[in-house]
């Protein structure tokens, strides 16, 4: 896969993201190892501190801005006046010409299973419900093929250090936006923050992650509108059920010439013979497909 294909993907040699750690291998052998460097980052809104995230910080203004989004606490046609990072006090500020205030609503935070990092508030249900997704998007089988192994050969975090998650957004057979993590909800609201920063449609668009079909990861990809949802892992029953009710699309265990899908099927173009495609080579293999769900 071309790199220019990319608006923005993995930079594994980027020096801040990894570091060398010395260690013992099963046979008491010296070895060397790359390993994922996470960082604190505290966001405030306007004046109010809102969270602290562990985060490896490559994109703390995307972060920010997706996070805040997906919480509802940031509004579609708010309008952003600002976005401050420093990075020495691991800080990111975003300013809006609203004034905000969210202290009752930061009191009845509760946590979510994404990896100790999604938090969900009683409102962002009440976004979940309003939104229609586009009829007429297709995903069609030979993209999901197409996209896995795209995806999967693209160099990232995951391929030198492992302990992250990715979320693509793509379009078509063509990943846009890759982004990686170390919590599954802090690369979906990267994406989020890249979409709403740069006005991107989310109507012709699947969103691909690797991590699992959990509730909040359907309720985040209906909150930016996107009607395709695909997976290399597997899903919870809260999940399939919400998908449905938002007729999302909802691919899971998407590995080599196999998935399933369990929601919005009427979206689903099967134009590839499964049959005829290798299955996926255990060298290529993520953890998302390594362990069973």
């Amino acid at each position: 896969m071309d790199s220019e294909e990319f608006a923005i993907r993995p930079n594994p040699a980027d020096p801040r993201l990894t570091q060398r750690v010395s260690g013992l291998d099963q046979e008491g052998k010296p070895v060397e190892t790359a390993v994922t460097v996470e960082r604190p980052l505290t966001l405030f809104l306007n004046g109010q501190e809102v969270v602290t995230m562990m985060t490896i910080a490559d994109y703390p203004e995307y972060l920010a801005v997706g996070y805040l989004l997906n919480q509802n606490m940031l509004k579609p046609d708010d309008r952003i006046t600002g976005i401050d990072h420093d990075e020495e006090t691991e800080i990111v500020v975003v300013r809006t010409e609203r004034r905000t205030d969210y202290q009752e609503k930061l009191r009845k935070k509760t946590l979510t299973s994404g990896c100790a990092q999604g938090t969900a508030f009683g409102d962002v249900m009440e976004v979940f419900e309003t939104v229609t997704l586009s009829a007429t998007a297709r995903l069609r089988t030979s993209w999901i093929y197409a996209l896995s192994k795209a995806i999967n050969l693209t160099p990232s975090l995951y391929l030198e250090a492992g302990a992250i998650h990715g979320a693509v957004l793509c379009r078509g057979d063509r990943p846009l936006v890759y982004m990686e993590d170390v919590g599954r909800h802090n690369a979906v609201d990267k994406v989020r923050g890249y979409m709403h920063l740069h006005g991107v449609d989310p109507e012709d668009k699947i969103f691909y992650t690797t991590g699992r079909l959990t509730s909040e990861m359907v309720i985040k990809t209906v909150q930016m509108r996107i009607p395709i949802l695909v997976s290399r892992s597997g899903f919870t029953a809260w999940g399939v059920e919400l998908a449905r009710q938002a007729n999302l699309t909802l691919v899971g265990r998407a590995k080599g010439k196999r998935f399933i899908a369990l929601a919005g099927t009427d979206r689903l173009v099967y134009d590839a013979d499964a049959s005829a495609g290798p299955d996926e080579g255990r060298e290529h293999q993520r953890k998302g497909s390594r362990d069973d769900d």
